[in-house]
């Protein structure tokens, strides 16, 4: 399974961006997608997560402003993400796991400036 992330970049708070992540491969074997974020100097977190198409969980930092969907006709994993705060600065990492097997997009930056 490969996974490229496009998006991201450099906003003002309040802003809005969208990111996405185009699967490719084995996606029979895929349960759950998500998102993951590491801010500097920090753990990676999990940002959001879907299984068999259904939400499963959102870090409370982001309810109400972030929204994760799939679209299996196009086998991308999406990331809306509204009324951005500083905090939200990180590289955001898309995720996909199945058959024991985890697998990880390139990094993206998100940069949210005050």
């Amino acid at each position: 399974v490969q996974l490229v992330v496009s998006g991201g970049g450099l906003v003002q708070a309040g802003g809005s961006l969208q990111l996405s992540c185009a699967a490719s491969g084995s996606l029979h074997s895929i349960d759950v997608v998500a998102w993951y974020r590491q801010a500097p100097g920090k753990q990676r977190e999990l940002v959001a997560s879907i299984m068999n198409g259904k939400i499963i969980d959102i870090a409370d930092s982001v309810k109400g402003r972030f929204t994760i969907s799939r679209d299996d006709r196009k086998n991308t994993l999406e990331l809306q993400m509204n009324s951005l705060r500083p905090e939200d600065t990180a590289v955001y990492y898309c995720n996909a796991q199945g058959g024991r097997l985890t697998y990880w997009g390139q990094g993206t930056q998100v940069t949210v400036s005050s």
